[in-house]
């Protein structure tokens, strides 16, 4: 944790604030992308045959507009669970940490894709063959979507809140670990059993498996921040606000008439050692005060 809060301090200030509602709005920019000519979203996945030999680098990051299928009022309250809990944790972890996070799920997929066709080109070339390589990248390539970094900042979500009651279908209480618990479980059993399509199954398997593999390093590199109540994340707030607060006060101030470094960078400031205590001046009033004398 040590290196990690090295690298914060450096590279802290180029984080994301609210980079969950920027998340949001790239899937608006999708549906509107799909609106006009859905055919051109083919131009935006996730595609490393395209990639490599098609040099369409853009796809390294366009995949990240792809919107989940269809629109409809349950997919809008979708975006905004995932948005809500996405800002409870950038809440409480800090923004770099939650970038951090997120932007390892998107690297973990990408290389996923690319292990994925690493696996197919040296072990199951029949496969291409068959498909043809283009054509079958191109089909499968869908799969590789922010869908399953969306559900890893659930199981994030779940591990940092498992205490937490949501309501499920609006009527029916249940804890967060539940849940977490639950989407586990699919997880797995979509990793064992598949799909019928056998190569689909192992693209799929790729796509899980880079999913868990962001949120084991979460788990193992942040397991002082899980297992946090609502208090204690509202007095980690608060304590960041304090901290925030203190860093703004000014170390020089003149007492008589209380001009800062702040207020006024030109002055110059110093300590009186005629009078009682520390009383500290501007360089206007170091030798017109009078002086402070205790009896």
């Amino acid at each position: 944790m040590k290196s990690m809060s090295n690298f914060e301090k450096r590279f802290g200030k180029y984080a994301i604030r609210n980079i969950s509602l920027v998340l949001v709005l790239f899937y608006a920019c999708g549906y509107l992308i799909s609106w006009v000519n859905e055919g051109f979203l083919g131009y935006l996945t996730l595609n490393p045959y395209a990639i490599l030999f098609g040099g369409q680098i853009w796809r390294l990051v366009t995949w990240l507009i792809i919107p989940p299928e269809g629109f409809d009022f349950f997919t809008l309250i979708m975006l905004y669970f995932y948005y809500s809990i996405g800002t409870t944790l950038e809440n409480t972890w800090g923004t770099y940490r939650y970038n951090l996070y997120l932007f390892l799920g998107m690297i973990f997929t990408a290389a996923g894709s690319f292990a994925m066709m690493g696996f197919f080109y040296l072990f199951r070339p029949e496969v291409l063959l068959v498909y043809g390589a283009e054509n079958f990248f191109f089909q499968i390539s869908t799969m590789f979507s922010t869908y399953y970094v969306n559900m890893s900042i659930f199981l994030a979500f779940a591990a940092t809140f498992p205490n937490m009651q949501l309501l499920l279908f609006f009527l029916i209480p249940i804890k967060v670990k539940v849940l977490g618990i639950i989407y586990g479980a699919m997880l797995v059993y979509q990793f064992i059993v598949g799909y019928i399509d056998p190569s689909v199954t192992i693209a799929n398997r790729f796509v899980i498996a880079a999913s868990l593999l962001n949120f084991g390093v979460f788990f193992f590199t942040s397991r002082n921040m899980i297992h946090m109540s609502p208090k204690q994340v509202r007095r980690r707030q608060e304590f960041r606000r304090e901290v925030r607060k203190s860093t703004n006060i000014t170390r020089h101030k003149c007492a008589v008439c209380g001009r800062t470094e702040e207020s006024n960078p030109e002055l110059e400031f110093r300590f009186c050692s005629k009078c009682d205590g520390n009383y500290e001046y501007c360089q206007e009033h170091l030798f017109t005060h009078t002086h402070v004398k205790h009896q």
